[in-house]
């Protein structure tokens, strides 16, 4: 599967970036932002705010695979085991 790398601008704290990023990494993005119920910029405004990396692309995709990495441990979690739900 082949997926391409789409530039964006956005405006943060005033400052026009650009962010390149793979389509399913923007469709993620907004995704988190609508189940957060904040906008797009608003979420990548914070990403960028507590980023510990250079490159906010980067930080961007770090974020998203960190989101879903929490997901799938709760779901681990909540999981039955020998088919009985911890209590």
């Amino acid at each position: 599967m082949k997926s391409s790398v789409s530039k964006r601008s956005i405006v943060i704290a005033g400052h026009k970036t650009s962010v390149s990023l793979e389509g399913q990494f923007w469709d993620s993005l907004k995704e988190i932002a609508r189940e957060r119920g904040t906008t797009l910029t608003a979420l990548v405004a914070a990403i960028d705010g507590n980023r510990e990396h250079a490159n906010l692309s980067s930080a961007i995709r770090l974020f998203v695979l960190g989101v879903y990495r929490d997901q799938a441990s709760l779901k681990r979690v909540d999981a039955p085991i020998d088919g009985v739900r911890p209590l």
